[in-house]
């Protein structure tokens, strides 16, 4: 045996004696040395520490190569460890070239010191650890501060920190035997979806909408602008420079504290942001309970007490240093943002919210970097920062990974991914890390068992996967009340009426707390909100941390539902099991959806409260809930919930499709309201219900709503049910893309006039399109086609479909990639065709061959009027003026659909202006493009 290997086995046990206490560097390291594989390396992180550095030990061994590659990584990690250690390593891994310093033992306090953060860590030691995790020789030599002074503290800083963020919770799946658990970040973490945020406003609606309207602006076209959380602070492309201030925007349960959790876990292991001697990360949650002036100095003395003797070394090199503060959303205190700037320092005592402020604005440490994490309502102007990002969540890759690390069973995890693939409504979900968690969560229940229990209620949603989003939330809530709140009381085999019956006042509680909240837009409550709804602090902590959460753990003094749309759920939940008759449903409808208030509000007192009407679009999700637990308390699935049964049931269906035919035959119906009312009916899932109100439908005027692929299936969902042609279906600007298009299929043929300009479509769509129009029953009469990338290929089969088409009579297909091959076939096909009156191409390169061709046809066609170029029509003209306009106006939808390359194309067509009564029109055109492209033009030379 070498003399490596010999060492390591003969001193195999004192090895393990001093790194068995905290094995996360030395392995990680040892993974990254190749020492180590992945796939052992993961499997180490489940295992006790002491084992984990055995086995470590035992494959570290059986090479000389790895024997030695294990005592370089030794030297490497060797800071988080003791001096015993150190100096074994000092003595077997001497490298003349390295000078290290003399360690210092660091003495903590026995007793944390008084000061107003204090009491927020007690019992929060951390050991001694000597000199610093940093490689030396990539510090940066600008640094004033003396290595020697601070390594000791730095050392320990990091080893606490990697304690404390190297765990993530979560839910542990497997036979029914659900449980709170913690996995390590390294197996569980999922990598995000983070984009640069180029809104230019804010938006009111419900923030999970508002994140699926920038998900379908963004996904498709900022490939190029994606970021890894690890780069937020990587050089900028305009400057070169990195970011000093940095804010991450993004929902709740979008990832963003996760994130921020991986990130301090991989400086505090020397893996990621090396250039930062020291990291602090704050939570605005906890800085609520600081009510007294401190200064900076005493707000990190006492939040970090092993670093407190060096902090004025640290200061005095602020480019160092890196503050990570999160939850901007959750902070109680006004920032008073235009206040003038004051004079504050590293010693001065003010208010909390005055310190952060001055932090984030930069009137305090300036060189310093930071990074501020948010949900996208809270107030912080982009004025202060030089990168803003938007955490989006996953794509579907960064999906079917996270299914994979939450079931420990492949199998399991490939029939719940694709399970959730297959059903839009899931699937759109899935891309927030908290709704995936709660799928998966609900999921366990159906997939983890090889074989379903004779036992139960056979209607019990147990025995069926759920289809929609309210049956998902119905299913996490039992399996979180059946394992958790239920405490052993109820097995897998008992039947669902016997849980929810035990767990009823509970529910029943938790449900009137979140209900009369959610009216007042109220979503934090402290121990007096709690105990006036006959919920016990106490209680939440100990049964039902899985739906509502102490915000601090060591005080709980505030606390919030595990997430706003539970809430949303609990609060549905309770009203669908205290409206007993048809009256009371309607009056609830017309007054959460409307904002009407009940002539005799006394008779349904879940109504008798103040509700903001400007505010109705925050209950959308809301309603979509009640309406599907109302079906489920149809279907007898509330039972043991419900104590009194609903008067009039069998005629609740008929009765509610009357409600919803009045409302879209007798409202002038905002575009977020009339979807919202295609989701509730798709949710109560009644076909009773649902062709008694499809054909009142005529119109469906969805014209810039940023629509999602679910949200294309309620569309589908209730039009199936109309027997006659709908009049017009105008999706603009929706981004719906080939996968919302595919879900709409089925209907497309009965709409009379079509709009699907500008929705990311492509030669697929040209395809399915193309299907539609061959159609017997096609009574497409105007198509729309105009901005999509539908290329030559998708030319073609759009002149094929339209040589026996009998229908259209008006083609709109401007700006849509069509080249000289595109028109190949046009002369042959449309010279056949009979009902083409208009056909529009403009903005398409179809060269001279093309514009020939296009000559040739209107020979052959001389009823069909062909615009080939813009100036040939002075309405055309005047209507990409209005269109100029509105991006003039709204500058969002300019990086929304990219219309500076639209623009571009139009600008290309401008080029050659005849003399005439259109060129006035078509210059002013011009003009007006090229002014609204200067800023891109700028930007396009700075990079």
């Amino acid at each position: 045996m070498s003399s490596t290997q010999q060492l390591l086995r003969s001193q195999r046990d004192l090895l393990l004696n001093w790194t068995r206490d905290h094995p996360a560097p030395l392995l990680r390291w040892l993974r990254d040395a190749n020492v180590l594989s992945s796939s052992l390396y993961l499997s180490l992180l489940e295992r006790s520490p002491s084992n984990a550095v055995a086995q470590a030990l035992e494959a570290v061994c059986a090479s000389e190569e790895s024997s030695q590659s294990f005592l370089q990584v030794l030297r490497e990690v060797q800071d988080y460890y003791c001096e015993d250690l150190q100096a074994w390593v000092e003595r077997h891994c001497r490298d003349e070239t390295d000078t290290k310093l003399e360690p210092v033992p660091v003495q903590l306090e026995d007793k944390i010191s008084k000061g107003p953060f204090a009491k927020l860590f007690k019992g929060k030691k951390s050991k001694g650890f000597t000199v610093t995790t940093e490689v030396k020789k990539e510090l940066k030599p600008r640094r004033s501060i003396k290595s020697a002074n601070i390594r000791v503290p730095i050392s320990a800083h990091k080893t606490t920190l990697l304690k404390r963020t190297e765990q993530l919770k979560c839910y542990s799946e497997g036979e029914g035997n659900a449980s709170n658990s913690a996995s390590h970040i390294e197996i569980r973490y999922t990598d995000l979806f983070v984009t640069e945020d180029y809104e230019l406003i804010d938006s009111s609606q419900h923030e999970y909408f508002d994140l699926a309207s920038r998900r379908a602006r963004i996904y498709v076209h900022q490939a190029c602008q994606r970021i890894q959380p690890r780069h937020l602070l990587s050089p900028q492309e305009t400057t070169g420079r990195p970011p000093k201030r940095v804010k991450v925007k993004g929902i709740a349960g979008i990832g963003k504290s996760v994130a921020v959790q991986r990130l301090v876990y991989e400086w505090a292991l020397g893996k990621n942001m090396r250039n930062f001697t020291c990291v602090f990360d704050l939570r605005f949650r906890e800085l609520n309970l600081i009510e007294v002036p401190l200064s900076l100095f005493d707000l990190l003395g006492d939040r970090f007490l092993y670093l407190k003797t060096v902090l004025p070394d640290l200061f005095a090199s602020p480019s160092s240093l890196l503050f990570i503060l999160d939850g901007l959303d959750e902070f109680k205190f006004h920032l008073r943002w235009n206040a003038p700037t004051c004079d504050i320092g590293v010693n001065s005592k003010v208010p909390v919210s005055e310190l952060m402020v001055a932090l984030i604005k930069g009137s305090l440490l300036p060189e310093a970097s930071v990074i501020v994490t948010m949900r996208p309502s809270t107030e912080a102007p982009k004025r202060f920062f030089q990168r803003c990002c938007m955490v989006l969540g996953f794509e579907e890759q960064q999906v079917k990974e996270y299914t994979s690390k939450f079931y420990k069973d492949k199998e399991v995890a490939d029939k719940v991914y694709d399970y959730v693939l297959s059903n839009d409504n899931i699937f759109v979900l899935s891309f927030i890390p908290l709704y995936c968690y709660i799928i998966c969560t609900a999921m366990a229940e159906f997939f983890s068992s090889g074989k379903q229990d004779d036992h139960g209620d056979s209607k019990s949603l147990e025995l069926n996967p759920p289809r929609t989003v309210s049956e998902v939330y119905f299913c996490y809530l039992f399996t979180a009340v059946k394992h958790h709140a239920l405490k052993g009381r109820a097995e897998r085999s008992t039947p669902k009426s016997e849980v929810l019956s035990l767990a009823r006042q509970q529910l029943t509680s938790l449900g009137k707390l979140a209900y009369e909240n959610l009216l007042n837009r109220k979503i934090l409550f402290d121990r007096a909100d709690l105990e006036k709804y006959g919920v016990a602090p106490a209680e939440v902590q100990s049964t039902f941390l899985n739906i509502l959460q102490p915000l601090k753990e060591e005080t709980g003094d505030m606390f919030s539902f595990f997430h706003l749309t539970v809430q949303e759920h609990l609060a549905a939940l309770y009203c669908a099991i205290n409206l007993d008759n048809e009256e009371d449903i309607i009056q609830a409808l017309d007054f959460w959806c409307f904002g009407e208030t009940p002539s005799s509000p006394t008779t349904v007192p879940l109504l008798n409260k103040d509700l903001d009407v400007d505010k109705l679009e925050s209950l959308h999700m809301f309603t979509r809930f009640f309406m599907g637990l109302l079906r489920a308390r149809l279907a007898g699935q509330l039972e043991g919930l419900a104590l009194t049964p609903m008067e009039q049931q069998d005629g609740l269906p008929k009765k509610l499709g009357l409600w919803f035919q009045a409302q879209f035959k007798g409202r002038v119906l905002e575009n977020q309201t009339a979807l919202n009312l295609l989701h509730c009916l798709m949710e109560f899932h009644m076909v009773e219900a649902t062709s008694t109100a499809a054909p009142e439908i005529k119109k469906l005027n969805l014209f810039k709503m940023k629509l999602s692929v679910v949200d294309c299936a309620a569309m589908h969902y209730v039009l199936q049910f109309s027997p006659h042609k709908l009049e017009e279906l105008n999706l603009g600007y929706s981004n719906i893309g080939n996968r919302g298009l595919n879900r709409l299929g089925p209907i497309l043929h009965r709409c009379e006039s079509l709009y699907l300009r500008y929705n990311c479509l492509d030669r697929q769509a040209a395809i399915l399109e193309s299907a539609v129009l061959k159609s017997n029953e096609c009574q497409v009469k105007k198509l729309f086609m105009c901005g999509n990338n539908l290329g030559p290929e998708g030319a073609l089969q759009l002149w094929n479909a339209l040589e026996y088409n009998t229908t259209v009579e008006e083609l709109y297909l401007d700006i849509t990639g069509i080249t000289e091959m595109g028109t190949e076939n046009i002369v042959n096909c449309l010279s056949k065709n009979t009902s083409l009156k208009t056909l529009t191409i403009v903005g398409n390169d179809i060269g001279e061959g093309g514009r020939r061709r296009l000559r040739e046809l209107e020979r052959r066609r001389p009823d069909l009027r062909i615009i080939g170029n813009f100036v040939d029509d002075l309405g055309l003209l005047q209507a990409y003026l209005d269109w100029v306009e509105e991006i003039r106006a709204d500058r969002d939808q300019m990086d929304s659909v990219k219309n500076a390359d639209a623009l571009q194309s139009v600008l290309k067509g401008l080029q050659v202006i005849e003399e005439g009564e259109n060129a006035v029109k078509a210059r002013e055109l011009k003009t007006k493009i090229l002014e609204l492209l200067k800023p891109s033009i700028v930007r396009a030379g700075a990079k």
